[in-house]
């Protein structure tokens, strides 16, 4: 039965009467975290006035999430809800005259795009594709918008493609015949799908497939801005592919052009083997901004922001001598600069640069993490906010201001419920490295926190290894959660962080356990002269590259009382199974058989040392960090007699995503940790069935 979305008018609700927060003053725990609401994808209206979002919120009763499209003025007042439903509503975007907004929605089955006049009235559906539809992006005339889709290259319909996935799925075969890398890729096998990109006419719905051919375009995403965009005349599309014969060892993305109307594609960046995406079109056409990288199969290279000449078929780099990662950017509406957001100290500030390259890039606002910035007309930028103590919000920075305390929040999704927690504080820290460079680390106290007393301690470590972190919410990793269970959590950026310059991201690779261990150990250092925590009763907890260290600390350091490996590494020749082999090729030095490093950085060579209590979890369809990782370090630790413990979710990948999941991958941590490092308890019922499986 076809459910009704509605434009909300005459009710207009205020987006922060939504959520029901926990009665009476508490500290934030995971009750709190999975019932705070996700702002995602948003939209600035062409008169610069008005911004459409989605907001997500969790059913842990039903063990779902619900994302609705909403309506904020961008001058300050109530939000209001304009689709309902029990599906996923996402990827709000303003037609060009910003009469109508499309929307992708799940109502129906596979995501399709609903077109919604603001004036009233129900979506209308445009796009009936059974391959379902992502990543919307109006024409500028509003002639057509565009959409990505998973289709069989070598099917020239739809009916073509529903018809090879209704057989593939009602087969009696279950065997499937590999011929080639990639296989399978984060939680998915590939079977023959490609990634291509479409447009469909607005009146119409008919869809044209703009990319043909056996290759994905868009292609799996190295982060950053989406992979497309029209040009400001509707002639041309710009988009990312990867040609490369062996994707799994390529990251040379190219920046492609293709008539809108379809036609042959023109490659734009051959020269360049390393990666390029994001294109963005100057607002007057004769340019496209795009991100670059120049060292071949490093997925950590530097990203830098290099605009290219359409007439004179030549890039230059406008970032050359800014030592930062360029992530999400955008042009000013008179092209003379772009905006954009680069980690640096744990913070991801906003920058500008000239378009011309007359000048150095320059910081527009510090002191925050923002993302997803956007220039409206009046010369204001509208941009995500996050904080390690507030999820995401939408902010605008006024004209010509510069000052954090100058920026307005314009969504206060919520505000009701954070009025109602009390969170842990926030603390920098920096101690020295054994080469002398400086390290920073973030500590979370307990709410309530006495500095008089003395707490257990965690050390959380990061994955990556080129990450960090930052001064950012996370639901998947929350630390306000666990010093809500009475823990201080220290949060160090070693070798390998983001936004401390390249020459420190690049000091982990080959050196998996060298300089970052070390490191780490002096964060521990630093951890354990803090007065006020108990050094008898620290812990570690780490994912992906932060997993790889826990195990490491087994085979390598005493010094923690317990430990909690997420999605970690234990033997790197084994390892090398991954999907994404351009990522140990380059780390170790080249091929397993070849190189010395994955035997070196193999936690499980050190077996013989591993003494330290450990809780391991995993997801089955972790196809990045294959599940038999879990497995073995499990066995071995058992095999010696460790204490130890295994969580293993058949349905997650890595990452825990599941409502009911999550809660007890939070209830697991804190009960691990309080038996060894005394804390608050976790909830009993929370766990009875990771224990119901192990008994």
């Amino acid at each position: 039965m076809r459910r009704l979305f509605c434009l909300l008018v005459a009710a207009a609700l205020p987006v922060t009467a939504a959520a029901t927060p926990a009665p009476g003053p508490h500290p934030f725990g995971f009750e709190d975290l999975i019932r705070a609401r996700r702002v995602g994808a948003f939209d600035v209206s062409p008169d610069g006035a008005q911004v459409a979002f989605t907001v997500t919120t969790v059913d842990t009763v039903e063990n779902r999430k619900t994302s609705a499209v909403w309506l904020a003025p961008l001058a300050g007042g109530d939000a209001r809800q304009i689709t309902v439903g029990k599906k996923h509503d996402d990827d709000p975007r303003f037609s060009p005259d910003g009469r109508r907004l499309a929307f992708a929605s799940d109502r129906d089955g596979a995501p399709q795009i609903y077109l919604l006049h603001l004036d009233g009235g129900e979506p209308r559906q445009l796009t009936r594709l059974s391959t379902g539809v992502g990543g919307i992006l109006w024409s500028p005339d509003g002639r057509f918008l565009l959409f990505a889709s998973e289709v069989f290259p070598d099917c020239a319909d739809d009916a073509c493609n529903k018809e090879r996935a209704e057989r593939m799925e009602k087969s009696k075969v279950s065997g499937r015949v590999i011929e080639r890398l990639l296989f399978r890729r984060w939680d998915g096998w590939r079977d023959g799908r490609r990634s291509h990109l479409f447009r469909v006419d607005a009146a119409t719905g008919a869809t044209k497939d703009l990319t043909p051919g056996n290759f994905d375009a868009p292609p799996f995403s190295l982060g950053g801005p989406s992979d497309y965009d029209v040009s400001p005349d509707g002639r041309f599309v710009a988009y990312a592919s990867n040609h490369d014969k062996v994707e799994a060892i390529s990251t040379n993305g190219d920046l492609w052009e293709v008539p809108s109307e379809g036609g042959t594609a023109r490659c734009l960046t051959a020269s360049n083997k390393a990666f390029d995406g994001s294109p963005r079109y100057s607002p007057d056409g004769r340019s496209i901004a795009f991100r670059a990288q120049t060292v071949p199969g490093y997925e950590s290279d530097r990203f830098e922001l290099k605009i290219y000449d359409r007439d004179k078929g030549a890039a230059r780099s406008l970032t050359a001598a800014f030592d930062g990662w360029v992530e999400d950017f955008t042009w000013s509406p008179d092209g003379a600069r772009l905006y954009f957001t680069s980690i640096a100290k744990a913070h991801s500030p906003l920058f500008s640069v000239p378009s011309d390259g007359a000048s150095a890039a320059k910081e527009v606002m510090g002191g925050l993490t923002a993302g997803d910035p956007r220039s409206v007309r009046d010369g204001s930028l509208v941009f995500t906010r996050v904080s390690l103590t507030r999820p995401t919000e939408i902010w605008r920075l006024p004209p010509g201001a510069t000052s954090l305390d100058r920026a307005v929040p314009i969504t206060h999704v919520n505000d009701a419920l954070f009025a109602r927690v009390t969170m842990g504080a926030v603390k920098e820290r920096w101690y020295d490295a054994a080469d002398g460079k400086k390290v920073q680390a973030l500590v979370v106290h307990p709410p309530g926190f006495d500095p008089k007393r003395r707490y257990p301690a965690l050390m959380w470590v990061h994955g990556g290894p080129q990450g960090a972190w930052e001064d950012g919410w996370s639901y998947r990793w929350n630390p306000e959660v666990l010093a809500s269970a009475g823990y201080v959590v220290y949060l160090p950026n070693p070798r390998g962080s983001v936004g401390y310059g390249q020459d420190f991201v690049r000091g982990v690779t080959g050196d998996w356990g060298g300089k970052v261990f070390d490191d780490l150990l002096r964060g521990l250092d630093d951890l354990s002269s803090l007065p006020y925590v108990d050094k008898a009763k620290i812990g570690a907890a780490g994912a992906s590259f932060g997993g790889f260290m826990i195990n490491w600390f087994q085979g390598h350091t005493d010094r923690f009382r317990a430990l909690f490996c997420h999605d970690g590494i234990a033997d790197q020749e084994t390892m090398y199974a991954t999907e994404e082999l351009w990522f140990p090729e380059f780390e170790f030095g080249g091929l397993p058989w070849e190189s010395a490093q994955y035997r070196k950085w193999s936690p499980i060579a050190s077996a013989a040392q591993f003494k330290t209590p450990q809780l391991t979890v995993h997801g089955e369809k972790d196809y990045r960090i294959p599940v038999e990782q879990a497995l073995l370090m499990f066995t071995t630790l058992q095999r010696r007699g460790v204490p130890s413990k295994l969580l293993v979710f058949p349905d997650e990948n890595h990452w825990v995503l599941k409502p009911a999941n999550a809660r007890l991958w939070y209830a697991s941590m804190i009960d691990w940790f309080h038996r060894y490092l005394g804390g608050a308890p976790a909830d009993p019922k929370a766990l009875e069935s990771a224990y119901s499986v192990t008994k």
